[in-house]
């Protein structure tokens, strides 16, 4: 199965969990991402993913100086984004369920 087409459904949720216990920068999130599993997730949907949180009104942003380099522009959870996120979370869960019932019933299941 190609990952890349899940994690077109699961970029979102996967960010804001990203950003669930600490702020980043584009870079730091899409680090974090790829150490987390998702090596193939790339670096533009990241970018374009964040720019929608935040124009949803999901994410606040910061910059921060820099004195080896530019600013960054880091990213932060507000009320609504953690909202979200517990909602999602709940959707994700409820889903992944379903999806390992229904492989296991097959006797498909790791």
């Amino acid at each position: 199965m190609d990952t890349t087409q899940l994690l077109k459904g699961v970029l979102d949720l996967a960010v804001l969990a990203v950003l669930r216990d600490s702020d980043g920068y584009g870079y730091d999130i899409l680090r974090r991402l790829r150490e987390a599993g998702l090596e193939e997730v790339g670096d533009a949907s990241v970018y374009g993913t964040l720019r929608r949180l935040f124009a949803a009104g999901l994410l606040t942003t910061y910059v921060v100086p820099s004195e080896s380099g530019p600013h960054r522009k880091y990213y932060a959870l507000n009320a609504a984004g953690r909202d979200q996120l517990t909602r999602s979370g709940k959707t994700w869960r409820a889903f992944a369920t379903t999806m390992d019932q229904l492989l296991d019933d097959r006797g498909m299941a790791a």
